[in-house]
């Protein structure tokens, strides 16, 4: 048997592709069978290692998909705008504040409204908060000791750019419901597949391959003229995928089969 053709994969996300194991994630390795092992041991690559063995498998040499830098950066809004900054994309004035001093803080740099997001974990449109005045301000302190600050773009909608290995695989518009300031679908914002401007495409792009991310969502905003990248999702949602009718499972059994990772 040549254990170095099979696909193999530990966390769940490809489960319904026909031409992946998936072998699930046991932070012992000791509790992976001994052909459970093997298999790991002798793949040419494991797809979806997990944060937890993503660092361990880059240590050891071997490739995994998506990049150790794309689960580096997961959920982590810190770290994400300290990269753009120092790559020097093109993202809404955001600041980070610590201690206690953090409300006199914020006042020296932002006026209202503004925008405050917890800054690590949150996902879905959860844990984001705009800023109105100071009871919403002592509201959002109280949720978090470190205070993620950004401009308020005013906006009705954004951009979702998916990016698989190295190319554009889906992007679509996801405008606002009514009275909500977050394009999150999982609020109930509303999937366009108008056409999205070349500019942001691009703009996701250059953002993906600099920042060393390979498997990511990438949502961007146009404001006066400009276009801005808000964030990067690496645990984006399907729906935007069933909207445009593509079978995400026979997407990624195809890019699989075609070595394209």
């Amino acid at each position: 048997m040549n254990h170095s053709n099979k696909v193999i994969a530990l966390e769940s996300r490809l489960r319904h592709c026909k031409n992946v194991i998936t072998l699930g994630v046991r932070p012992d390795f000791s509790d992976y069978s001994e052909e459970e092992k093997t298999l790991i041991l002798t793949s040419d690559t494991i797809f979806y290692p997990s944060s937890f063995y993503s660092d361990l498998f880059d240590a050891m040499g071997k490739k995994i998909f998506p990049s150790v830098h794309t689960y580096r950066f997961a959920q982590d809004k810190i770290k994400q705008t300290a990269l753009f900054k120092l790559l020097d994309i093109p993202h809404p004035a955001t600041r980070i504040f610590y201690a206690n001093t953090k409300k006199e803080k914020i006042a020296s740099y932002f006026t209202y409204p503004y925008i405050g997001k917890i800054p690590r974990g949150s996902a879905l449109g959860r844990g984001v908060f705009l800023i109105h005045n100071q009871n919403d301000l002592e509201a959002y302190c109280r949720l978090t000791k470190v205070a993620y600050i950004q401009e308020y773009l005013p906006i009705d909608r954004d951009i979702r750019v998916v990016i698989i290995g190295d190319r554009i695989v889906h992007a679509y518009w996801r405008i606002n419901p009514p009275g909500e300031f977050r394009s999150n679908v999982w609020l109930g914002a509303e999937v366009s597949l108008d056409n999205v401007p070349e500019k942001a495409r691009e703009l996701a792009l250059y953002t993906a391959r600099h920042c060393g991310w390979n498997d990511v969502g990438i949502d961007i905003c146009e404001c006066t003229n400009r276009y801005y990248v808000l964030e990067a999702n690496m645990k984006y949602g399907k729906h935007g995928f069933r909207k445009a009718g593509i079978d995400y499972n026979q997407m990624m059994e195809e890019i699989i089969r075609n070595g394209e990772l």
